[in-house]
């Protein structure tokens, strides 16, 4: 019996492997074509490198190149493929610390060389080996460094590299000067061409993915606030986009980016600080600002994660009451939303916005909003009126449980018993009948603890105070995103605000046919 489960068990092991290696082609082919059309960039990028590894392999394949380089020329292939990369800034970074790393390694090499060919070849070998160890040690340590590690830790590792190379070398190769030059010259070919092939032939920036970046965070959170707050008050909208199953959420699509930017923001300024690039008046654009205006939309972004939870919220508030409310929560909802693309727009365009115009905007929704919580209290602190509530049916419909003594007869297994189970299936039925009893005893304990939550005095009131405050606290996180996009503006130089321009301009957004059909209440 047990041999033939094993023997199952490994055909169903070879079936799965041989299903899995059947539709490798196709999984591969999606994959592959799912990578060129999220960014088309990457396609041309890749030609890039291939050109580029040709151009440098002329110097091998060319019979007069290789004759003045030599088998150094290893080193220009090298160059190309580990300096090339996506973007201008990046490919500058790592060219200029190559470069910059392997001449300042030569210089110092050729130093200590200096120093140790006179006395002989045995203070030689002991003043090579003292200065490997203070040099490698020195070397590593300062890589720790926080500055260092950030934007110079690949320029510290070729100058460790090179310095090593060059001067253990030296006591054993005479020609050790060919030898280094022949390595300056090949890297210097590398690092030219892959800067040539990077900021000429179709450049991709660093700080324009940066700046477009920032743009669609704010767009894609003025999209999750907008369809958010329509979800909470029209069911139909709701239902809509839960049966759409060739999309992702597009709540939760808006704020997922803003929540996992940190890392690529931080990366992006970094490689932009090394680009060309300058603001109005001939100023260094303030790449270092962009990251600021990210931390705040991420502090944003956990305040319509909450928001969205509530949409889940097992207990919901009656909509005999959120209706009465609905005209004001959607009203700061949209304003919300329009503040935050005013705030992409200014980015977009290079200018200023009005913070005055948007604030009393803001201001005017949040005042509606409290008027109408005052105009009628006795909703939002609860009042019972014996309507039929949903979960309380629920609690109601769920059966009751065998009596514990019966439950304990059923549950109650001996060692005994176990040991003489003839046969694996039986026990497992065994054990599985005695969890779903457990799960019973379960069901009415969580049953009461509902029963209970529902029968709070402000059970009805919670979820739409929840619902309510955190429109409110979203309003309070914004204007710490508008400090950011406004101190932004000045830094950068961005053009004035012109008081005869449109403030708040309203994109669609991307919505369903059912949410595009709501009435909109942001201009109420």
């Amino acid at each position: 019996m047990a041999e033939t489960n094993t023997s199952s068990t490994k055909m169903r092991y070879i079936y799965s492997y041989a299903d899995k290696l059947k539709r490798f082609p196709g999984l591969a082919r999606k994959a592959i074509w799912k990578v060129g059309k999220e960014d088309p960039r990457r396609v041309v990028h890749s030609m890039k490198v291939g050109v580029a590894l040709v151009l440098v392999s002329l110097l091998f394949l060319l019979e007069p190149l290789f004759k003045g380089i030599g088998k150094n020329a290893l080193w220009a292939v090298m160059t190309v493929v580990v300096v090339m990369e996506f973007t201008v800034g990046a490919t500058l970074c790592k060219g200029l610390n190559r470069g910059i790393g392997t001449l300042s390694a030569g210089s110092l090499a050729f130093l200590i060389k200096y120093f140790a060919d006179a006395p002989g070849r045995i203070f030689q070998a002991v003043y090579i080996g003292i200065a490997v160890f203070m040099i490698g040690a020195l070397t590593t340590y300062v890589r720790f460094i926080p500055n260092i590690k950030k934007n110079y830790d690949y320029g510290v590792l070729i100058f460790l590299l090179t310095f090593n190379l060059i001067t253990v070398s030296s006591y054993r190769v005479d020609y050790i000067w060919d030898f280094a030059r022949d390595r300056i010259y090949t890297i210097a070919i590398g690092c030219g061409l892959c800067l040539v092939m990077t900021i000429l032939v179709f450049p991709n920036w660093s700080g324009e993915d940066l700046h477009k970046n920032t743009i669609s965070k704010l767009e894609g959170l003025a999209n999750s606030i907008q369809v958010c707050v329509r979800e909470y008050f029209y069911e139909s909208a709701k239902e809509e986009t839960e049966d759409d199953d060739s999309s992702e959420d597009p709540i939760y699509e808006g704020y997922k980016a803003v929540l996992d930017s940190k890392a690529k923001d931080e990366t992006l300024a970094s490689q932009a600080s090394w680009e060309p690039r300058f603001s109005r008046y001939c100023h260094k654009f303030p790449w270092h600002q962009y990251t600021r205006v990210g931390a705040a939309l991420r502090q944003f972004g956990y305040t319509v994660v909450a928001l969205h939870g509530c949409l889940q919220s097992e207990i919901q508030t009656p909509k005999s009451i959120s209706t009465l409310y609905k005209d004001s929560c959607m009203r700061l909802g949209e304003e919300v939303s329009n503040v935050l693309r005013e705030l992409a727009n200014s980015i977009r365009n290079n200018r200023q916005f009005s913070p005055q115009t948007l604030s009393n905007n803001l201001n005017e929704a949040l005042q509606d909003l409290d008027n109408a919580l005052k105009s009628q209290p006795q909703l939002v602190l609860g009042l019972r009126n014996g309507r039929t509530r949903t979960l309380k049916t629920a609690v109601q419909a769920i059966p009751l449980p065998h009596p514990d003594q019966k439950l304990e007869e059923d549950t109650k297994f001996s060692f005994t018993s176990l040991g003489n189970c003839s046969s694996t299936p039986r026990l497992r039925q065994s054990v599985e009948h005695s969890r779903e009893l457990k799960r019973k005893v379960l069901r009415p304990q969580m049953s009461m603890t509902a029963s209970a939550i529902i029968s709070l005095e402000f059970s009805e009131a919670l979820p739409f105070a929840a619902f309510t405050s955190l429109l409110v606290e979203m309003v309070a996180k914004l204007d710490h995103v508008m400090v950011e996009v406004y101190e932004l503006g000045l830094v950068a130089h961005f053009k004035e605000f012109q008081g005869d321009e449109i403030v708040v301009t309203c994109e669609k957004p991307n919505m369903n046919r059912a949410q595009n059909d709501l009435p909109s209440h942001g201009a109420e």
